[in-house]
């Protein structure tokens, strides 16, 4: 069941360096975060492995659900809450094959098809964007705009998370088009008191 409405999507290289991941990470906890995607694409399997484990001790301490990208291996073996899918990683309908109901499915989606194609295949709830201009998601090409929200929810019936560009000024924008919540990075990792501005984000979209 999703039953959140702030996605925190981890990047290392965003947090500033007075602070580690894992700091950071217990200072959004601390602030309110009830759901992590843990996403380090550069790290090997054993840093990977390793930087979950404490993710998943941290979100269980915290009661949050921990979400590890791509990989389904990793996520099997420390037990988190689900699995987060990219356009290029296994499809939903087989990672399902192989969790069965044991863990929830993320897809990100970067178009309605997308967005029908995740459902279609078991996921419990999509990121769709990027909604607004970002510097993370430019390989995406142009922003989807707010209307893409719109569309969405018209044609599935899964959550949808907007994605991009998200910052506290554009929040009653996005859940005016039907959004269900929001995927962060950069608007709580890179923000120079983490608990604070979670808490802020939270109160808006509550």
């Amino acid at each position: 069941m999703v039953d959140f409405k702030l996605y925190l999507i981890t990047d290392r290289k965003l947090v500033t360096r007075r602070l580690s991941l894992v700091t950071a990470v217990k200072e959004s906890l601390k602030g309110g975060v009830k759901a992590l995607q843990l996403r380090e694409k550069d790290l090997g399997t054993r840093e990977l492995l390793d930087m979950a484990y404490r993710m998943r001790e941290l979100t269980g301490k915290y009661r949050a659900k921990l979400f590890i990208n791509d990989r389904v291996d990793i996520a099997l073996s420390v037990e988190a809450d689900g699995i987060h899918l990219g356009q290029k990683s296994m499809p939903a309908y087989a990672v399902r094959r192989i969790v069965k109901d044991k863990f929830m499915i993320g897809v990100s989606a970067h178009s309605i098809e997308d967005a029908k194609q995740a459902e279609k295949g078991g996921a419990d709830f999509i990121t769709l964007g990027p909604v607004y201009q970002t510097p993370s998601k430019l390989k995406y090409g142009q922003p989807l705009g707010v209307d893409s929200i719109r569309k969405a929810k018209d044609e599935i019936s899964i959550p949808v998370f907007a994605i991009g560009g998200i910052k506290k000024d554009r929040i009653n924008e996005v859940l005016d088009a039907g959004a269900d919540g929001v995927a962060l990075i950069r608007g709580i990792l890179g923000a120079k008191d983490i608990k604070e501005k979670t808490g802020e984000f939270l109160r808006l979209l509550n």
